[in-house]
């Protein structure tokens, strides 16, 4: 798959008061300040291409910001993704991920999801986790700290009391990291969260 950047960002990303990237970012960026990169040339995209591809296009340390809603859960290989990102971001910088929880009965459906996401995942991938109960990083050598990772609760707007329901269940389980694990060992499959919220940042290896 050829790479398009469709208004030559890549050539200017030096004259950019901040270079924010959303990735996969389909039809419409949530970011509207962020360089859009999907594989499919929406409207919305800047640059179109594969994902590791337009990232290898980015120079080390040059990024702010990273953004991912519903993108990683269509990737095949995370930790290449994870290592990618961190090439490119400067130390201090962002990354936002925005995906579905494992506990969510709609993941099911779509035959392109390839990967499941909990409160621990990226603690797999970091070098400390807010949670009581650790997890092994299986030899992986990491520069990211996790700031925060929330529950999200949701349901459509026409199911009205659901929807309420469904925010104050947010608001009680992301009360404290020990009702998010309490939630997430005991009452998961019997009250199924919607997404998972992770916020990271790079630290210096």
């Amino acid at each position: 798959m050829a790479n398009v950047d469709k208004e030559e960002l890549l050539k200017r990303l030096e004259n950019l008061d901040q270079v924010e990237i959303e990735l996969g970012c389909g039809s419409q960026k949530k970011i509207d300040k962020a360089i859009g990169i999907d594989a499919i040339a929406y409207k919305s995209v800047d640059i179109v291409g594969d994902v590791f591809n337009v990232l290898r296009m980015f120079p080390p340390a040059s990024v702010d910001a990273v953004h991912s809603f519903h993108f990683f859960e269509h990737i095949d290989d995370i930790q290449s993704l994870l290592d990618e990102i961190s090439r490119v971001m400067k130390v201090g910088a962002s990354l936002h991920i925005i995906v579905p929880h494992f506990s969510n009965p709609h993941f099911y459906s779509d035959p392109t999801h390839k990967n499941f996401f909990g409160l621990y995942t990226f603690s797999y991938f970091a070098m400390d986790s807010p949670f009581s109960r650790k997890v092994p990083m299986y030899g992986y050598s990491s520069n990211f700290s996790i700031k925060q990772v929330d529950l999200c609760f949701k349901s459509s707007r026409p199911f009205y009391f659901r929807y309420l329901f469904k925010k104050l269940c947010g608001f009680v389980f992301n009360s404290c990291n020990y009702m998010k694990e309490f939630y997430e060992e005991n009452l998961c499959y019997f009250l199924p969260c919607y997404e998972v919220s992770y916020k990271l940042i790079k630290i210096p290896k």
